[in-house]
């Protein structure tokens, strides 16, 4: 936690704007040093409290998650989906520790959500991190759904890619064969089908924009329609 904390604090020193909010943050980050029961409480009261700033409770819901408390989910999941990717990669290292069952859950809503796919990056991430029974489905549904030309999100399904080929689970094979064909996510793609077992020459069909069309599949040339994550057309 040490250095997530110190790039937390960091951050949120330069967002201070009177010596009131110096007050605060020096009082929070005395009860990070203590971490006594009583500490924790007192963060977790911030968490609820009216008229608190929102880096406030960023500390101590990223404080208390890296704790195990559960009083923080509802806070580091509503900062999971801000709009500020720097909060959002904070909430996903602590949701990453914080061994709530309900954060599977939250982060494959996230990423599958089509209106929240700016915001999909880190749930995506944090879903290979857990390696919970949520995370290939979401993960496949979320990249076959930016397996088209010129998606802007490529970046989140760059990182459906990786996390596929970290979980192993052959489940992903016909998505991951049909990312081949995407340029930005040919290498990773290939890369992880061979971390699936899959070392065939899965080819992309270089037509339509640019070459961002149909693949071929692990077992063969694919055309039609993607499969879904059971293979299914």
């Amino acid at each position: 936690m040490e250095e997530e904390f110190h790039e937390l604090t960091d951050r949120v020193r330069a967002e201070l704007r009177s010596p009131q909010d110096l007050v605060a943050y020096e009082r929070l980050l005395g009860l990070a040093r203590k971490n006594t029961p009583a500490g924790r409480e007192e963060l977790a009261q911030m968490l609820v409290a009216v008229e608190r700033p929102l880096w406030a409770r960023e500390i101590a819901a990223f404080i208390l998650g890296c704790a195990g408390d559960k009083r923080a989910f509802e806070t580091l999941v509503l900062l999971l989906n801000y709009r500020d990717p720097v909060r959002c990669a904070t909430a996903a290292h602590a949701l990453g520790r914080l061994g709530d069952p309900r954060t599977a859950r939250a982060a494959a809503a996230l990423a599958t959500n089509p209106l929240r796919t700016a915001y999909a990056l880190h749930p995506v991430r944090l879903l290979a991190e857990l390696r919970a029974p949520q995370s290939v489905p979401a993960l496949i549904a979320t990249l076959e759904r930016l397996l088209t030309p010129h998606t802007p999100y490529w970046r989140v399904a760059l990182a459906c890619v990786e996390g596929l080929g970290a979980l192993g689970d052959r489940r992903a094979v016909p998505t991951l064969a049909a990312a081949v064909g995407h340029p930005r996510l040919a290498a990773a793609a290939a890369a992880s089908l061979a971390r699936l077992g899959v070392h065939e020459d899965v080819r992309a069909d270089a037509g339509g924009d640019g070459g961002d069309g149909g693949a071929d599949g692990a077992g063969g040339r694919r055309e039609g329609p993607a499969p879904d994550a059971t293979g299914r057309r």
